[in-house]
């Protein structure tokens, strides 16, 4: 299945649009990608640390290292 696509308008700060696409080294639409897919990990990393200590995990080394 094909990725939906939408086109948007927007106003950013030149500057800081101007730093993000140095950095990534990409242009102004892949910047804004990868700062959106950033938010998305994130968010994920989040609510995985809110998992923090209602989970629990057992490892046996030795059964692993077999």
């Amino acid at each position: 299945m094909a990725e939906r696509v939408r086109k948007v308008t927007v106003n950013l700060p030149a500057e800081l649009l101007d730093d993000a696409i140095r950095i990534t080294a990409k242009g102004i639409t892949p910047t804004i990608v990868e700062g959106l897919h950033e938010i998305r990990r994130r968010a994920k990393r989040s609510a995985l640390r809110q998992l923090r200590g209602k989970v629990r995990f057992q490892l046996d080394v030795e059964t692993t290292r077999r």
